[in-house]
């Protein structure tokens, strides 16, 4: 069998991610890590969602992934920029915050953004109404 897509949240929110990826990849082989042991992330402080996320790259590492897939908006922002540093040769990919086209499309200049705590706090996040917000109120 052949290297496969790593995909992971911290519980199941992002199986809607992996049916995504296998309408549009049908011929991958994709495995799902569902951190049920961890669950919910929300709560949880930017240290342990980033060391959370390291450990269930090491095991999709260890299953030979060719790519992994950061399905859940929380470690996107709090671990996503730290995996891409800690693993150079592994390519992520991470969930959008939303923020952009809310901001693109928004009739009175004021953006509401509902969020868990370490979404907030994490790089991605503030990053993203950095780049594409500046000229609304994010709220």
């Amino acid at each position: 069998m052949y290297s496969p897509i790593g995909i992971f949240d911290s519980g199941v929110g992002g199986l809607s991610v992996l049916r995504a990826i296998r309408q549009q990849m049908p011929a991958e082989n994709l495995l799902y890590f569902a951190d049920q042991g961890h669950v919910p992330y929300g709560p949880r402080t930017l240290e342990e969602v980033r060391a959370f996320s390291e450990s269930i790259t090491d095991f999709l590492l260890e299953q030979s992934a060719k790519l992994i897939v950061v399905a859940c908006n929380t470690a996107s922002a709090a671990a996503l920029h730290y995996l891409r540093e800690s693993f150079p040769d592994m390519p992520f990919v991470g969930m959008e915050p939303a923020v952009k086209p809310a901001a693109e499309h928004t009739n009175s200049g004021v953006v509401g953004v509902l969020a868990t705590p370490a979404t907030f706090q994490g790089a991605l996040y503030a990053s993203v109404v950095e780049r594409f917000a500046k000229e609304v109120t994010v709220l």
